[in-house]
């Protein structure tokens, strides 16, 4: 879930509660935050405040939080070059069949693990087989590894290994998938096929709080609730980092933090966006914008009632004002979405005929309903993550509008932020809002992850025969240009059919110190650390 990547703004809110808590006194740090010098990292050191990973298991991460760690410490056989083409990494090169449906991979023979034993085949064998082993508990391998032949089953607990991966010797590897198709390789730059140690995997079931990957960085200190130190592997066998990354974690106000030296990078987010936007402050000029293949948007259970009814979430659809909430709540720092598909991806179709805010409308529609009316509909009830009583103020103004415009008033539920992503699919009410990064860049990453019938992350419960028989033909399809047109009619049929209300697009605002240099961070949210070096401002 850079997931795949789920991700969401009420963390964001969480965090500043708790920072203000601790602002007013309310809250006292622990020993090890308030006695962790930040001066001791200065120098050779990229200095960056953060909330901390809630796993690094490859095979279970899937929320950004955990995702930017995983990304570093391990590596995987194809990874993204600045393009975000698949390109070889612990794979030198591939082979593939005929038949678009066999690949042999000739892994490099200088990948070693962090302990500084040499990474075979067997060990990416074992790796993709931990993952699709129901034992594990990934939420990931379903979506990411499922094209391979024997996996669904071994997902399923009907096998205990992988019919379509085969060890030929200890640097080939060959795997066979269900059919040819054009996002294979992507799928492998997730995590969920990054490589793991099995002496280290099962040396006890808090192993990744101590990992051994592949990765250009080693996790040498880890400081729980205070500090986490990553340093260059020398033995990477890639673009070696030359600078550790410490991440201070809940160590006080990040913008606070930023403007006193203390930290390196910070996201900016629409509380401080107008300084950061002021030509003559002292912040422009630090400013970086970044697009993001990102999605935010309101999901409707469609197994449940009244969403059950599309007139309904037609009409909750029509209801809403985005444009307001977009110009004046999230100040411009977003992009109004339409589709689903963000701009720059592959797929992305401007033309696209959202449901747009017509209030007259939406009353039609919700009286066309087997309902009839608002005062017949069952009660509703919104799922956010969160604590406390607070909620965003663009989620009060979408709840204000379908008040004022459908006469419905939605109750809301918070769960808790760090078991939302992972038990939304389960616990999900009527209602519930997510966002979405791509883990690779095309059209497949979205609308099969997010709307198939079925898949892990169709958290709308939506099922439509002739939408998955549009996404099966795309999926096989290896003529670019018609997988492109099949994706758009997929696209138009779920915005029409509306399981979602596709709110923006995102963008990353990030402050960056003039001394970091080479910082970047692709459309799908991950920076490069290997790439950062520092210098004079």
């Amino acid at each position: 879930m850079l997931r795949k990547r789920l991700f969401n703004f009420f963390s964001i809110i969480a965090v500043a509660v708790f920072l203000l808590a601790v602002a007013s006194g309310c809250v006292t740090l622990t020993k090890a935050v308030q006695n962790t010098p930040l001066e001791q990292l200065s120098g050779q050191t990229l200095n960056l405040w953060d909330q901390g990973p809630l796993t690094l298991d490859p095979a279970i991460s899937s929320e950004m939080s955990s995702h930017i760690y995983v990304m570093h410490i391990f590596s995987g056989m194809v990874r993204f070059d600045s393009e975000l083409k698949p390109v070889p990494d612990i794979a030198d090169h591939w082979v593939v069949s005929d038949d678009g449906k066999t690949y042999t991979f000739y892994l490099r023979k200088d990948v070693k693990f962090h302990d500084g034993r040499p990474l075979t085949a067997q060990d990416m064998k074992f790796s993709l087989e931990r993952a699709c082993n129901p034992a594990t508990g990934s939420q990931t391998a379903s979506t990411y590894l499922n094209d391979i032949v024997g996996a669904r089953e071994m997902i399923g607990g009907k096998a205990d290994n992988l019919s379509g991966v085969t060890v030929v010797d200890d640097y080939t590897l060959k795997i066979t998938i269900d059919a040819p198709k054009a996002y294979f390789l992507s799928k492998l730059a997730y995590p969920t096929a990054f490589a793991v140690d099995k002496k280290n995997v099962e040396s006890g079931p808090n192993w990744w709080k101590k990992p051994i990957g592949t990765g250009p960085y080693k996790l040498t200190k880890w400081d729980e609730g205070s500090l986490i130190v990553l340093q260059p592997n020398q033995d990477y066998y890639g673009k070696k980092g030359t600078v550790n990354v410490a991440f201070m974690l809940l160590a006080g106000l990040s913008m606070s933090l930023y403007e006193t030296g203390k930290i390196d990078v910070v996201d900016v987010y629409k509380n401080n966006i107008d300084r950061a936007l002021d030509k003559e402050g002292p912040l422009y000029d630090q400013l970086h914008v970044y697009p993001e293949f990102s999605l935010q948007y309101i999901g409707f259970n469609t197994s449940k009632p009244p969403f059950d009814d599309i007139y309904v979430r037609q009409a909750f659809c029509y209801a809403v004002n985005k444009d307001r909430i977009i110009s004046v709540l999230q100040k411009n720092m977003v992009a109004g979405a339409a589709g689903i598909i963000p701009p720059g991806m592959p797929g992305y179709n401007k033309d696209v005929k959202g449901l747009t805010y017509d209030p007259v409308k939406a009353r039609e529609l919700l009286a066309k309903s087997k309902y009839g009316s608002a005062d017949k509909l069952p009660p509703i009830t919104m799922t956010i993550p969160g604590a406390g009583a607070n909620i965003d103020d663009f989620l009060g103004a979408i709840l204000l509008d379908w008040k004022q415009n459908l006469g419905v008033t939605v109750n809301v539920r918070l769960l808790d932020p760090l078991l939302f992503n992972y038990h939304l699919l389960d616990e999900g009410d009527e209602i519930f809002t997510l966002g979405w990064i791509a883990d690779y860049p095309d059209p497949q990453n979205f609308l099969n992850t997010l709307f198939y019938t079925g898949g892990q992350y169709n958290n709308s419960h939506y099922s439509n025969k002739d939408l998955d028989a549009l996404l099966d033909r795309a999926a096989v399809e290896m003529d670019e240009s018609k997988r492109i047109v099949l994706y758009q009619q997929a696209e138009q049929l779920v915005v029409d059919q509306a399981p979602v209300l596709p709110l923006w697009f995102g963008k990353n605002y990030v402050l960056v110190n003039h001394r970091v240099h080479g910082y970047d961070i692709d459309p799908l949210g991950v920076p490069r650390f290997n790439l950062v070096t520092l210098g004079q401002p």
